[in-house]
């Protein structure tokens, strides 16, 4: 019995974890002779059970016939075996947390007719750090206040939002216009240029061309008229989502065609009912709570964001740039199920995943240290999301979206966005249970500045609306304002 025990220990392979860089181990590994030969019997007794040979019974074919008739396939299947396992239990026995699968070349590996077998390769892990203390983490949380102003300039994006794009006769383009152009895009080291005929495009700040994101769009534009033309030229992001233009510089040309402003809807009668209230004042009330809700999510996600910032400031681990790259999509992933759970419109989903798409290298590596980060948090706090957790937070969502609970979540399962989705309640009870022992102080908001034309028109506006409500609503107003 000691023997056989003795036996079975020198079969094991050796195995040597070496730092190859960031978030990177090299692993040697070498198979004694003794299990490349029992490998090569088994699988020979195997295919000998199996393999038809002319002149011999199934079963009863000589080894030396097998060999010469299926050797190079065999010899290829017992290596690629061979390293298949001891790459996995070597992975598996030393607790490697691989990112991927170990980066072997098969095709330079010889299985030796004698001594033992020898390889090494390279795998991602997660990165290796020290939290910080999790107690008393400072936190700013911001006072609810909702102002008539603000009121004004939601009622006002109701009526954008309702408007009609209406063609600019003989101007000049103007900051948030939309335009109808021919587009040229010509990427480095791509031969032909693609061509896009009459599409749209929002003069905006952080502003897409076709696909491409392009800073300060609207200074490049705003100005311009229908048929002139105006170039840039952007430098892709590395980690960008579309693969034929990342990394790359991308040369564009703008033809303009049409030019079109939004024409707000008039704040009538009509206009008032289809938003389902019977008059102004009910509108700037049911404005104002709406107003307040958003306020709360946003003083939340202003405190979510400053735990990520404390636990970044105060964490230091490097990740390989090819590591951003290839989890960028997994981010994104993740994001969109946070905008999902946000409640958030599909428009506005949309536009805030193009601008993540386009985010910086920078960005995208901070929010891959940020996942690893409360992946740790919830380690070390022992938070884990339960089926009955998720199948709620499915049914809260399919309620704002005004689908099934069920189809929802077989959606989600085709998709792949469910695991997604649990990492990202997981991380939301992260965030709970920190805010819970956090260090919070109140803080009033920041004043908003109005000048000008903008100004008038807003304290106007709000005097006029006052003079419409009732005694005891204007009285409260008064109040407020005082205040």
């Amino acid at each position: 019995m000691a023997e056989e025990e003795q036996a079975t220990e020198e079969l094991k392979n050796t195995v040597t974890i070496e730092e190859a860089g960031p978030c990177k181990k090299k692993v040697v590994i070498e198979i004694p002779e003794e299990a490349i030969k029992n490998a090569i019997d088994k699988q020979y007794n195997d295919l000998r059970k199996e393999a038809l040979v002319p002149g011999f019974r199934k079963g009863r074919a000589p080894r030396r016939l097998l060999e010469k008739r299926f050797g190079k396939e065999t010899t290829e299947q017992i290596k690629l075996a061979l390293l298949a396992d001891a790459s996995d239990s070597a992975i598996k026995d030393n607790e490697l947390q691989a990112l991927n699968k170990p980066n072997i070349d098969y095709e330079k590996i010889e299985l030796p007719e004698e001594g033992p077998l020898k390889f090494d390769f390279e795998v991602e892990v997660r990165p290796e750090f020290e939290l910080p203390k999790l107690d008393e983490i400072p936190v700013e949380k911001t006072k609810l206040e909702v102002t008539e102003e603000q009121i004004d300039r939601e009622i006002e994006q109701f009526q954008k939002r309702s408007g009609i794009w209406t063609p600019r006769q003989d101007g000049a383009i103007e900051p948030d216009d939309q335009i109808i152009a021919d587009v040229l895009l010509k990427a480095e080291d791509v031969e032909e240029e693609e061509k896009l005929d009459n599409i749209e495009i929002f003069v905006r700040p952080k502003g897409f061309v076709g696909a491409i994101p392009v800073e300060n769009l609207d200074e490049i534009l705003v100005g311009a008229k229908a048929g002139d033309s105006r170039q840039t030229s952007v430098d892709v992001p590395k980690t960008y989502f579309r693969e034929e233009y990342r990394g790359k510089k991308v040369e564009i040309n703008i033809e303009i065609q049409d030019i079109k402003w939004l024409k707000p809807a008039e704040l009538n009668e009509d206009f008032i009912k289809r938003l389902g209230v019977e008059d102004e004042n009910e509108l700037r009330e049911k404005t104002r709570d709406g107003l307040h809700s958003r306020l709360e999510q946003q003083s939340r996600t202003e405190m979510t964001e400053q735990i990520y910032k404390f636990l970044l400031d105060n964490t230091t681990f490097d990740l390989p740039v090819n590591i951003v790259a290839e989890q960028a999509t997994a981010l994104l992933q993740r994001q969109y199920s946070n905008l999902m759970m946000r409640g958030l419109p599909r428009e506005k989903i949309d536009e805030q995943m193009e601008q993540l798409r386009a985010s910086s290298e920078q960005q995208a590596e901070e929010q891959l240290k940020t996942f690893f980060l409360m992946d740790k948090v919830a380690e070390k706090l022992d938070i884990d999301v339960t089926e009955e957790e998720i199948n709620g937070h499915i049914a809260q969502l399919a309620i704002q979206q005004g689908q099934r609970p069920e189809r929802m979540r077989e959606q989600m399962q085709r998709d792949g966005s469910l695991a997604q989705f649990r990492l990202e309640v997981r991380q939301s009870k992260c965030i709970a249970k920190l805010l819970e022992s956090a260090k919070i102080t109140e803080k009033k908001p920041k004043p908003e500045k109005k000048t000008g034309k903008n100004a008038k028109k807003s304290a106007k506006k709000t005097t006029d609306t006052k003079k419409k409500l009732p005694q005891k609503r204007k009285s409260a107003a008064k109040k407020e304002t005082k205040e």
